[in-house]
């Protein structure tokens, strides 16, 4: 397997990670842990762990003007990127949470074409729309609704934490052209640790850890260890193989891997509907995959 096929396996199994996420961090928020509190819970082990793990590789120094880059995505990868993701998850669905990130791709594009002056093709607009349609597709007449407390404050931060996923994405590019991953990554987690604990320090106070059941514990374990450090990890390295338009393309497997994993779980039905749009996304992401694919000389 070439280095490029073990990027896009990586990036599958990132979407995958996320995929279930969005079910299992809503067993958990708001009743045991509230979101923000969640997000400093969740980057203090990751810190931990990209720093053990910084520990196994070959020294890089760092330039001085990179650091710069960093801070911005810490800002845009960690902080704006967590907070308003799992603050809007805790208020929407999460099948309406996974579709709103399907904004994402399309932002990347955009965001590509302008700041990485990548250029936008035919092909790949059409690997766009053909995976949008299965997504729309999907919610609008596959989903079974879902209890929510305020969707619309719920969908639209989910859609910032889109905007800024999208921002981080094309941030770190550069990046990890020019460094090892955990060179860096270990230094934008431990600056975001240190942005996110005023916005959760009240929330981690109110923590009532006796009454935590051993099955939250488990699923909190989950999203620091899979969902942040392990997910994180993959897409980064997917990002030195691969555009960030093809990587961001990814997301639009999100809403079906949540729903596969509904049904796993025993809370959601097959159907025909389900069928349709998930062949769409699948044919969407591989056409944009494809359009990105090196030409053979």
């Amino acid at each position: 397997m070439n280095s490029r096929n073990i990027a896009l396996v990586l990036a599958f199994l990132a979407a995958l990670i996320y995929g279930v996420t969005y079910t299992i961090a809503k067993d958990i928020m708001p009743l045991y842990v509230k979101p923000y509190a969640f997000i400093v819970l969740r980057v203090f082990g990751a810190t931990l762990l990209f720093w053990i793990a910084g520990l196994f590789i070959a020294k890089e120094r760092i330039e001085k003007s990179d650091y710069f880059r960093i801070f911005l995505a810490a800002i845009f990868g960690v902080v704006i990127n967590m907070l308003a993701f799992f603050k809007g998850l805790s208020l929407t669905t999460p099948i309406s949470a996974s579709v709103m990130m399907l904004t994402s791709p399309i932002l990347v594009l955009i965001l590509s074409a302008i700041i990485l002056k990548e250029k936008i093709t035919a092909i790949k607009v059409i690997g766009i729309g053909v995976g949008l349609t299965g997504a729309v597709i999907l919610i609008v007449y596959g989903q079974t609704p879902g209890s929510s407390t305020n969707a619309t404050l719920g969908n639209f931060l989910v859609f910032i934490n889109a905007t800024s996923y999208s921002l981080y994405i094309i941030i770190v590019k550069r990046l990890t052209d020019k460094y090892n991953p955990l060179t860096f990554i270990k230094w934008l987690y431990l600056i975001g640790l240190f942005l996110v604990i005023p916005f959760g320090y009240t929330e981690l106070q109110e923590i009532q850890w006796q009454n935590i059941p051993t099955s939250i514990y488990y699923k909190i374990s989950f999203v620091v260890v899979f969902t942040t450090f392990f997910a994180y990890l993959f897409n980064i390295f997917a990002l030195t193989k691969l555009k960030p338009t093809t990587l961001s393309s990814f997301i639009y497997l999100q809403p079906v891997l949540a729903s596969l994993y509904a049904l796993f779980a025993g809370s959601d039905r097959i159907n025909l509907t389900k069928i349709v749009a998930t062949l769409f996304i699948f044919m969407g992401v591989y056409i944009v995959t494809l359009s990105n694919r090196p030409k053979l000389s």
